[in-house]
């Protein structure tokens, strides 16, 4: 929980850009923070959002870090070459997004590489926002070894077969049966993307199957509730729901 350390207690972290293997086997650039200390840590892969492989990823892997997470953020815009994140984002839009396909790859290829340091518990969760909240919601449901997935407002889980694109061609919610671990879901319902009714009918999938699931929603919020570098910003709700995730990640990966 968020304030919850004892000053008694010794913290450190390691912050860096690394290299992992990522979608067809090649290299990608990837945001590790992890804490210092012989551990075992759980590890968390945060997906970045469509404002891109940004700031705001890395400040929330070190955040998690700070909490005793091996945490890894690849950069899964890594054929559209370098620049801010904004103009490599820009150029994700032009293109139609990045490919579900290579995406869950460079998932993937994180979780293995979290899972196989040489201080891992065994045990790793899953976290994304904006497009990277479907982005996990597709991964829970399509990746074999998340042992926990949190959904921040995630656009697109549930799509009309004629909004299907060759980079996303089918909807998520189309492949719920296959998530075998527990998912939180955040929500505003201000939000019109995903918009209240759409995240009832996500909520009333996942209730129909039988899976263990909570979804909290937020009056007055809307969409992007945690970036404080933007108006959507809302302190009450993004506090609250940060403790949420910390307190889900702890209990299912710690």
């Amino acid at each position: 929980m968020w304030n919850s350390f004892n000053t008694a207690d010794y913290e450190g972290m390691i912050a860096e850009t690394i290299r992992i293997k990522g979608h067809d086997g090649k290299p990608i650039k990837a945001y590790q923070a992890r804490p210092l200390g012989a551990g075992p840590f759980p590890g968390i892969t945060i997906i970045p959002h469509m404002p891109g492989w940004d700031e705001w990823c890395r400040e929330a892997a070190r955040r998690f870090a700070a909490h005793g997470y091996n945490v890894i953020c690849p950069n899964i815009y890594e054929d559209l070459g370098d620049g801010t994140p904004v103009e490599v984002a820009n150029r994700a839009r032009e293109a139609g997004g990045v490919s579900d396909q290579s995406v869950m790859d460079d998932v993937d290829a994180s979780l293995s590489f979290l899972k196989n340091s040489v201080n891992s518990n065994g045990k790793a969760g899953v976290i994304g926002m904006c497009s990277g909240g479907r982005h996990t919601f597709l991964a829970a449901a399509t990746l074999n070894g998340i042992d926990a997935a949190v959904d921040c407002w995630g656009g697109g889980v549930d799509t009309p077969p004629e909004a299907a694109t060759p980079a996303r061609p089918v909807a998520p919610l189309e492949l719920a049966e296959g998530i075998s671990c527990p998912l939180l879901g955040i929500f505003g319902n201000d939000d019109q993307n995903p918009s209240p009714a759409e995240v009832d009918k996500t909520e009333a999938v996942l209730k129909s199957l039988g899976k263990t699931y909570e979804f909290y929603r937020y009056d007055g919020a809307g969409h992007g509730i945690w970036y404080y570098d933007k108006p959507m910003y809302r302190q009450e709700a993004a506090m609250d729901s940060w403790n949420k995730t910390l307190e889900f990640f702890d209990r299912y990966l710690k």
